[in-house]
């Protein structure tokens, strides 16, 4: 799957280059394509060693774990495809010559969603609205004027009379995207049992009835439910989204799907790229603390035991004013806003990775102390095998499935971390879409009369099964591969 999905990048990547776009690399960008190649290596080197192959397999066959991986994935695949960037060129000024290309930088969803993004209102308007929320005052047609509320540009514009039609169009729109979700998640549900009846060298029939009796090395029966409940959502948003403002707009008359659906690569961004800025702290003086003990260990315990006492919170604030000190006294370092942007997001996940290695340090100190004082570790010590060697042969791999959980566990962490920065001033940009900018500015809409709501509450709905499927996962995780557990 992660191979498709390079493929897939690659092949966007040459249609843009040959467009005449200027493909764009950020650093936050970088840092995830490495990161999908560092999680490709581990799949590949899991699959190669039965002590992690074993595990994996209890994780497939846990439902809960599978449809949870499934939520993620779509996640992911949103998180990827607004990871590709690229500024678009202007139109010339003569046919001779080029004029350049554009200052915004635009994504691959951007492009994807692009009638979202472009669709902008005066100002806020309701869920699946077709007049703007607030009244104004309008003339009319025999010369008086009167406090209506004004039709949309975009929601609703195709109806003549919304008050009549629209929960009519509504029924029939959301109908006619369950039937081509439904259809689409049929058709993909066929060719994953034609696959796995070329697997299992069986027949389709044979293979769906394995499926439907959950006979399978693999959950498939929850996969297959799970993606067509998000095959089937989809096409019904998009169904939807044609004619109106499924989420409503906000304040600037912005699509507020679109900026949730936005906000989902700077969570991902924040909970992954954080973990792979802390895990060598953490392996690393963990591991070291607990093996050589005296002095070594003695100097680490300070390191984080000091760390530990600066407040959070402070210490990231303090660090993201220095930033954009610089960022006002060096504009020329960076060409976009987005640049910006990115680099102070790059810049929260260094110091979020920075202050979070801590308690990852402690649990692989203890059971670094626990497994140096086994039998066939003293004795490789005696036959005077070095200590790199005792490190990265039998200490390492022993306490990987203490870093795979506190990984797992930690990103849901890190993804709400986002949002409460975000809601003090702390957090990404004010320019960036994230749900922490979403509730932060929902705090004065909701002191409204009338109230507008829905800001927060798709803001949160997002965030909740993004944050729900990773815990669901790490819990299967966790369960497969605490050894106390496998052992009952």
């Amino acid at each position: 799957m992660l191979a498709l999905i390079a493929l897939a990048g690659v092949a966007v990547v040459g249609m843009i280059a040959l467009r005449g776009v200027k493909p764009v690399f950020l650093w936050t960008d970088v840092l995830i394509y490495l990161l999908v190649l560092v999680i490709a290596g581990v799949v590949i080197y899991s699959r190669q060693h039965e002590h992690l192959r074993a595990p994996w397999r209890r994780v497939w066959r846990s439902r809960a774990g599978m449809a949870a991986l499934v939520v993620l994935g779509a996640y992911v695949l949103v998180g990827l495809l607004d990871s590709i960037h690229f500024r678009e060129p202007l139109p010339p000024v003569d046919r001779s010559e080029s004029s350049g290309h554009s200052v915004e930088v635009l994504s691959v969803f951007d492009k994807l969603a692009e009638p979202l993004r472009l669709r902008v209102e005066k100002t806020y308007s309701a869920p699946l609205a077709a007049q703007l929320y607030a009244r104004e005052m309008q003339e009319l047609p025999d010369g008086t004027q009167q406090r209506v509320y004004p039709r949309l540009q975009y929601g609703g514009a195709h109806l003549n009379d919304p008050e009549t039609e629209r929960s009519a169009d509504i029924v029939v729109t959301a109908s006619a995207g369950l039937m081509k979700g439904l259809g689409i998640a049929v058709l993909v549900s066929l060719a994953i049992v034609m696959l796995l009846a070329r697997h299992y060298r069986t027949t389709p029939a044979s293979a769906l009835g394995r499926i439907m009796r959950a006979q399978t090395a693999m959950a498939w029966h929850v996969v297959l439910l799970t993606l067509a409940i998000i095959l089937v959502g989809t096409m019904v948003l998009i169904e939807l989204s044609g004619k109106y403002h499924v989420f409503g707009t906000d304040k600037v008359g912005q699509d507020v799907l679109y900026q949730t659906l936005k906000s989902i690569r700077t969570g991902l961004v924040i909970g992954t790229l954080t973990t792979l800025i802390m895990l060598p702290f953490a392996i690393s003086l963990g591991v070291m603390a607990g093996y050589f003990r005296g002095w070594i260990d003695d100097v680490i315990q300070y390191i984080y035991t000091t760390l530990n006492s600066i407040p959070g919170v402070l210490l990231i604030a303090a660090s993201i004013l220095a930033l954009q000190v610089y960022m006002a006294n060096h504009p020329e370092a960076f060409e976009t806003v987005a640049d910006r942007a990115d680099a102070r997001l790059l810049f929260l996940c260094m110091i979020l990775g920075i202050t979070s290695w801590t308690g990852l340090c402690r649990l692989l100190r203890g059971e670094s102390l626990k497994l140096r004082e086994l039998d066939y570790l003293q004795a490789a010590a005696a036959f005077g095998v070095s200590h790199a060697r005792i490190l990265s042969r039998h200490i390492l791999p022993n306490v990987m499935h203490i870093v795979l959980i506190i990984v797992v566990l930690d990103f849901s962490g890190l993804v709400l971390a986002e949002a409460v920065l975000s809601y003090v001033g702390v957090g990404v940009d004010p320019s960036m879409i994230s749900w922490g900018n979403m509730i932060n500015s929902a705090r004065l809409e909701m002191a409204r009369e009338p109230i507008v709501w829905w800001s927060l509450a798709a803001a949160f709905v997002f965030m909740f099964i993004l944050v729900l499927a990773a815990n669901v996962f790490s819990d299967a995780v966790r369960d497969a591969f605490d050894p106390r557990l496998r052992a009952n």
